[in-house]
């Protein structure tokens, strides 16, 4: 399979320059993880997306696993399969998400990671988890901090520099002390040594995607850049990235948060599960970062590894030009006409098809190019 040959060509130099410590990862069997998971019983089940369901699982040895089992085999899925544990196998980083391995047999195609028990952000600000408020703001700091750091690690340290493509809130895992682990490779990129940005078909969720890819396909590190910045703000504020007006108009979170950030009314935008337990500054700096971030002009964004030191707050002289940045400069008029028509029934997620032997031609080489 297409698969085998990508982890191959990437396994022996890259690999043993690893730290003999680090965890490695394994081939599971099939039997393995049906036992793991009382044959994907439905009690067991942790989540469903377009890529099929995860499930909880246990080990033999008493270890708890996570296993995405994608829903049916075909090209693209088996595309997404290689491309995630290609990456994951890559990349180690305290910020994403782990490999512990992987089960290809017959038409099965499965992905094991540790299990996250607290599950995603995503549960935490409008699932499961959301009435229990158990994101006080401390933890959203350290949220907003971890998963910052995760991205620039695979914008500017890993090689080849990865994009993720899907950065929002289910897409982060908090584990048992809410450190954020930045999960789902199935649709990066990898970016070629001195491209600027890789054109390719559009893949991910409305809200969180640039307007230069989601018009023209045009995926770089800025659109990465840019769906952190929706997913800062909704750390922040509690918001949808997208929410309703009537029934067929969104208005999008920033359209609703620029206007108060102009008019310095921060505490207007403080998600109100808080009950105004923050930290005022922390509170305004994390909105003027998200709202510079998610700028409809990629030029005008930052790298993540100037996000990273803006959210920490290291640099007093770059917070004051933040601050005075002529986004923030004259109160804008929310203009509901400009959201995002859609209809009623209609999916936030977007993954289209595109030649996949040629995309899976392409990661192979770029792979090969810097094993």
């Amino acid at each position: 399979m297409a698969f085998t040959s990508m982890l191959c060509c990437g396994r022996g130099s890259d690999r043993k320059k690893r730290d003999k410590k680090e965890p490695t990862w394994r081939i599971f069997s099939l039997k393995e993880l049906h036992s793991a998971t009382n044959n994907f019983n439905y009690d067991n089940k942790l989540g469903e997306g377009g890529f099929g369901s995860v499930y909880w699982g246990q080990l033999w040895d008493g270890s708890q696993i996570a296993v995405k089992r994608l829903k049916v085999w075909s090209n693209k899925a088996d595309m997404e399969f290689a491309v995630e544990v290609e990456i994951l196998a890559r990349v180690r980083h305290k910020n994403l998400l782990s490999l512990r391995g992987y089960c290809a047999e017959g038409q099965e195609r499965l992905i094991v990671y540790d299990y996250m028990p607290n599950l995603s952000l995503l549960s935490h600000l409008h699932g499961q988890h959301s009435s229990e408020c158990l994101l006080d703001w401390k933890r959203r700091m350290s949220i907003a901090i971890g998963s910052a750091e995760g991205i620039a690690y695979l914008h500017h340290h890993a090689t080849p520099h990865i994009i993720h493509r899907d950065i929002k809130a289910s897409n982060v895992l908090l584990d048992s002390d809410f450190q954020a682990q930045v999960a789902d490779f199935g649709f990066a990129k990898l970016i070629p040594d001195g491209a600027t940005h890789v054109t390719t078909r559009v893949k991910g969720t409305l809200g969180y995607l640039a307007p230069e890819y989601a018009m023209l396909g045009k995926a770089s590190e800025g659109c990465d850049v840019y769906s952190f910045g929706i997913l800062l703000l909704e750390l922040a504020t509690g918001r949808k990235p997208l929410e309703k007006v009537n029934a067929t108009i969104k208005r999008t979170i920033t359209d609703w948060a620029l206007p108060l950030a102009c008019e310095r009314k921060f505490s207007e935008l403080a998600d109100p599960k808080l009950n105004g337990n923050y930290n005022e500054e922390e509170l305004k700096r994390l909105i003027l970062i998200s709202l510079v971030c998610a700028h409809n002009q990629p030029e005008k964004r930052p790298t993540m590894l100037e996000v990273v030191e803006l959210v920490k707050g290291e640099s007093k002289a770059k917070l004051a030009e933040l601050e005075n940045d002529e986004l923030f400069k004259a109160p804008q008029a929310a203009d509901y006409t400009d959201g995002v028509s859609v209809a009623e029934d209609s999916s936030d997620f977007i993954s289209e098809e595109k030649d996949v032997k040629q995309e899976l031609k392409e990661i192979q080489q770029e792979i090969t190019h810097h094993s």
